[in-house]
């Protein structure tokens, strides 16, 4: 724990002891990956909890398209905290193996953990359900240690498809859990689907707009070769057909104006090749990044007239927190938590998702009124602060949650 916490009521009291385990984390050889749960863990690490970090990391070969986990190291600083990454066995093909891979993880971390920290901890905290909440059900079990796990959607949404063995440790994990934090309202009916509706609590991350340079929009877009009179739309995700990347291509593509620039920025997803030769085919001019960091994602939101994000489902997209910060208009669709997010008409745009036709109007009448994407731009920003969509307050919430299971 740091001596630079926030200086608010999570980060008084007594000190305690947190486990937190997180798959999806990042490393020097994935420095992008779901940026979300580092800064979760960095927040929550600078109040009065003090967190030991897992990420599992899956044994992989030194060569072949997964041999970057092989490169992935024993232990690494991220901000104020040290993430260890003990090895398990991903069991392929998941969809009839993935119990396996959860069942390694149980099994291979719990030993680290008790080899490498000073046990049993207050409380075990997990950035999913499934792989790390049973991963780490052992170990709460073994310990009668209190267990919080959060979701950012894809267990909870994609439940169904699972397989009847991985359905059952979710059900386990969920039984066991004092509580299942989830990002937004939409997803918290879904998670009551299968938690005691007492259990379930939203707990938004967010984004800490001080970080994001506007006042130096105009440098900024000089700096990046945009001109003044251009309008630079922006999409930041994964290169998945599940983010509507081929909805955002013939949006843009369908765009009879000569002032558009696309910027993308992505860091995984099997459709990289395919829009890299597509936007080499636009009549607009266009740009992809690859693993740019947030830094450097920080300017392309503030240089940007309006992020595009059609995705077909969502929890609450963190790009969405990281436009609003930016004073950057959103044009997303009406998935998921998305909607508690931007408010339609005042901050962005709402578009149904898988419609290509609608993006490109609502695109085409938005460029033509640039004051007022200013002004959904600046009214994104105080609906930001105002909601407290911040990661001090995401790590506030959640210190009053470990210390509500642990008193239990």
């Amino acid at each position: 724990m740091t001596e630079d916490g926030p200086s608010g009521a999570a980060a008084s009291g007594d000190p305690y002891d947190v486990l937190a385990c997180c798959v999806h984390h990042q490393s020097h050889s994935l420095p992008v990956r779901s940026p979300f749960n580092h800064r979760s863990f960095d927040a929550i690490n600078r109040t009065a909890a003090d967190l030991d970090v897992v990420v599992p990391t899956p044994f992989a070969p030194r060569v072949g398209p997964h041999s970057e986990y092989d490169r992935v190291p024993r232990t690494e600083r991220w901000g104020t905290y040290v993430a260890h990454y003990p090895r398990f066995l991903y069991m392929v093909p998941k969809r009839h193996f993935y119990h396996l891979s959860g069942d390694s993880i149980q099994k291979r971390v719990t030993e680290y953990v008790e080899e490498t920290f000073e046990t049993p901890h207050d409380v075990v905290h997990t950035s999913d359900i499934y792989l790390d909440g049973y991963g780490m059900l052992r170990y709460c079990k073994r310990h009668g240690v209190p267990l919080v796990v959060n979701s950012h959607a894809v267990d909870l949404h994609n439940f169904e498809s699972f397989n009847e063995p991985v359905q059952a440790r979710i059900r386990e994990t969920i039984d066991y859990a004092s509580t299942v934090a989830v990002v937004s309202d939409e997803l918290a009916e879904v998670a009551r689907r299968y938690a005691p509706a007492e259990k379930v609590e939203t707990v938004p991350i967010g984004e800490d707009p001080e970080k994001f340079p506007t006042d130096r929009r105009a440098e900024i877009r000089r700096e990046l070769g945009i001109d003044p009179d251009t309008k630079l739309l922006l999409f930041v995700g994964a290169y998945t057909e599940q983010k509507g990347l081929r909805e955002l291509v013939a949006a843009v593509g369908a765009l009879d104006r000569d002032d558009v620039v696309l910027a993308t920025v992505g860091h995984e997803g099997d459709l990289r090749w395919w829009l890299l030769d597509r936007l080499g085919e636009l009549d607009h001019p266009a740009r992809s990044q690859w693993r740019l960091d947030p830094v450097a994602l920080r300017r392309w939101h503030v240089a940007a007239d309006a992020l595009v994000h059609p995705s077909w489902t969502e929890g609450r997209p963190t790009v969405v927190y990281e436009a609003m910060a930016a004073e950057t208009p959103v044009v997303g669709s009406a998935v998921g938590g998305i909607p508690e997010m931007v408010a339609d008409g005042e901050t962005g745009v709402l578009v149904p998702p898988k419609d290509p036709e609608t993006l490109t109007a609502v695109l085409d009448e938005l460029l033509d009124d640039p004051e007022r994407l200013r002004e959904m731009g600046a009214a994104g920003r105080r609906r930001l602060i105002d909601q407290e969509w911040t990661w001090a307050r995401h790590a506030e919430r959640f210190v009053e949650i470990h210390r509500e299971a642990m008193d239990g």
